[in-house]
């Protein structure tokens, strides 16, 4: 039996979160993330003093987005580039995979951990299913943390699946350094997905499922993409993003994806684009973290709260504008600081 399946399910110290996640415990790590994800509020100190004192264990992995509309294959995929890195380079991966959450119930199938059963069974793999629980931009409120703590815990690349809801999954790009576009051919969106959004954010584009019947198309698709992609500016260190065919299916074009992806990660550290970009990342998670931090006090405000009911009415009666009634309200929270 594994040390970390000894551990007792009770939250841990935070030297105890510290070390297991320093020594590479799965179970320990999962916890950790867990703590961090939580939303009570005798959970939030520990969060943070845990996350400080992992801070200088971290930006040693490399951190990779795969995006795209569902049914593009991106559990598959990763499943496919996740074994490729442990089985044949010897390397240690961790997969943040986010799952839709249910907008009725707040529940979520958080099934992308048996899509990926062959790398999740691999003991240099780690992956974590996470809800969304309503965050926008296709990731979890907390996965940048859980990024830190996968770095922190050892992993040389960390995969983080957004949710694959379309155009708002440019939020992952603001927490990776390479963002992979998957794209379908023949799902009628070749010509609609070239309009300025997610593909102009992508670094590299993949067509999947190239395989049999879907072969042919798929390669049109590849030309048609690639021809496109000239007319978007460069990027600030020149990379051209390349558009690529894969079949997870068939083991094709997983390896000439990752060498791509090795290959973007040197152009950028060789400009110096891929430490100002984690730098500007983090301050803009800052930012975001503030400005989520003032939305929640000023929701728990109770001069606030005593008179929202009443401005919700109006404005749900049209009798005031809802900018007229934010600005109001908004005067009443800081006249109380």
């Amino acid at each position: 039996m594994p040390p970390d399946a000894r551990l007792p399910r009770t939250r841990l110290s935070v030297p105890a979160y510290i070390d297991g996640v320093r020594r590479g415990h799965r179970a320990t790590l999962a916890r950790a993330i867990t703590l961090v994800e939580s939303e009570r509020s005798d959970d939030a100190a520990p969060a943070a003093d845990l996350l400080d004192a992992i801070l200088p264990h971290t930006g040693r992995a490399r951190r990779i987005a795969i995006t795209g509309v569902p049914g593009a294959g991106k559990s598959t995929l990763i499943d496919a580039l996740g074994l490729h890195l442990v089985r044949d380079r010897g390397e240690r991966v961790a997969v943040l995979s986010i799952d839709p959450s249910s907008p009725v119930t707040g529940g979520s199938l958080l099934g992308d951990k048996t899509r990926m059963a062959r790398l999740a069974a691999e003991e240099r793999a780690f992956v974590r299913p996470s809800p969304a629980r309503g965050h926008l931009g296709g990731v979890a409120l907390r996965t940048r943390e859980a990024i830190l703590l996968c770095e922190a815990a050892g992993y040389d690349t960390v995969f983080v699946e957004t949710v694959g809801v379309g155009q708002s999954e440019i939020a992952v790009r603001e927490m990776t350094d390479c963002f992979v576009l998957l794209l379908l051919a023949g799902a009628g969106d070749e010509l609609q997905g070239l309009k300025r959004g997610i593909v102009e954010m992508a670094d590299i584009l993949a067509i999947t499922k190239a395989d049999g019947a879907n072969r042919g198309p798929a390669a049109l698709a590849r030309t048609t993409y690639a021809g496109a992609m000239h007319l978007f500016l460069p990027a600030a260190d020149r990379w051209s993003p390349p558009v690529l065919t894969t079949s997870a299916l068939e083991g094709e074009g997983v390896t000439e994806l990752w060498d791509t992806v090795l290959a973007h990660q040197a152009q950028s550290d060789a400009s110096g684009r891929r430490l100002a970009r984690r730098r500007e990342q983090a301050v803009a998670w800052m930012r975001e973290l503030v400005t989520t931090g003032l939305g929640r006090a000023l929701a728990q405000d109770p001069a606030v709260a005593s008179v929202l009911a009443e401005y919700e009415t109006r404005v749900a009666d049209f009798k005031l504008s809802a900018v007229s009634a934010s600005n109001e309200i908004l005067l009443r929270f800081l006249r109380r600081g």
